[in-house]
């Protein structure tokens, strides 16, 4: 699949741009703070309904606007799509797909599968769970509705158990009502540990290979699912834990406190890794990301690199620029010098300045 284009209005610093896009590599360079990152933004909202950064739909919009738009054509399996998002200050967004509105943001998933890739995600071993926890439902999400909707009805179910919670000291009387919730999130709970587990096992076979070639075969990088609680025992724990939520105010156990480890040669390098280590298998979860998507879909996501490269050095670079040859692919960064030293293949460059993308001549690279 691949974004063919994207138009915007109103959207972040733009107040209207149309760019299209090559199919296979696409730069767009400038200084930083000038925009590149908010059009790789917009593509990430049109497959997802959200923004990669957790920004609210009110921050997206042009400062003193009161709307913005995002339209994306996509091209999947020869067949396009238009996906406009009509976002709003004080409404919730609009979607639709081929200018038919869809009620559930659930019925875009699916139409463009993207893979993100910032500066972020290479400290996602070493951040907290919550990053390992995010990386793991906004992947999920895409490949599989039936886990987005199991998704959706845990937290809706968990928020409300929270405020139980809290709502139980001065209204005792409420305990009655907590078994209804509890079976509600056991149930959707079960689904989500399952999927999560099954979703690391379909990654690990990925990620061994990917990680072994990029460490010069000197290194076995396999991932642990740490779930809070094993599915089977959720119904028990969460029973034997009810004092400690209420006085906690708060449900503490259950997916939504589940985690990832990564082990290198047996090592839990979150805690006993170098930082090369580290993004090292960041970069290798990320391309194993890829490779999934390649399978579960068979069709390849759209790749977006959002300076990433600066961080990495000239190995990781090679590897990574290797690994994406045969996929459309987004890329923003400060200059160009990393292409032309490594003579990678350019099809399309923008220059990003204040808002404005101008098409550069590749005779002048």
């Amino acid at each position: 699949m691949i974004i063919k284009s994207i138009e915007l209005k109103n959207f972040r610093n733009y107040d209207n741009l149309e760019i299209i896009f090559d199919d296979a590599t696409n730069i767009l360079y400038g200084d930083n703070a000038q925009g590149k990152t908010n059009i790789l933004e917009s593509a990430y909202v049109s497959a997802t309904t959200k923004s990669h950064k957790g920004s609210h739909d009110k921050e997206m919009i042009r400062f003193n606007e009161e709307e913005a738009h995002i339209r994306t054509i996509v091209q999947k399996k020869e067949r396009d799509f238009q996906i406009d998002i009509h976002l709003k200050k004080n409404r919730a967004k609009g979607i639709a797909v081929n200018q038919l509105p869809i009620k559930k943001a659930s019925d875009l998933f699916g139409i463009l599968n993207i893979v993100f890739f910032s500066p972020e995600d290479l400290n996602i071993i070493k951040n907290g769970p919550a990053e390992r926890r995010r990386f793991l439902d906004l992947e999920l999400c895409q490949l599989d509705k039936i886990y987005l909707d199991d998704l959706t009805k845990y937290n809706k179910i968990l928020k409300q158990r929270n405020t139980l919670l809290k709502d139980l000291y001065f209204h005792p009387e409420l305990n009655d009502t907590l078994p209804v919730w509890d079976a509600q999130l056991v149930e959707y709970g079960k689904k989500i540990i399952r999927r999560r587990k099954s979703f690391i096992e379909e990654l690990n076979d990925i990620v061994y290979s990917i990680h072994r070639n990029i460490s010069g075969q000197r290194e076995e990088l396999v991932l642990n699912y740490d779930p809070s609680v094993e599915a089977i025992f959720f119904e028990d724990e969460l029973f034997h834990s009810m004092q400690k939520d209420q006085k906690l105010c708060q449900t503490s156990v259950g997916p939504h406190r589940d985690d990832i480890s990564f082990l290198l040669n047996e090592i839990d390098i979150r805690k006993y890794g170098s930082q090369g280590q580290q993004r090292s298998a960041a970069l290798s979860l990320k391309l194993s990301e890829i490779e999934l998507v390649r399978r579960s879909i068979n069709d390849t996501p759209v790749l977006l690199l959002d300076d990433v490269l600066s961080e990495l050095d000239s190995n990781r670079q090679n590897y990574l620029l290797n690994s994406i040859h045969d996929i459309q692919t987004i890329i923003t960064c400060t200059g160009l010098d990393e292409f032309v030293k490594n003579n990678f293949q350019i099809h399309k460059t923008f220059q990003v300045t204040d808002g404005h993308v101008s098409l550069q001549s590749q005779e002048s690279f």
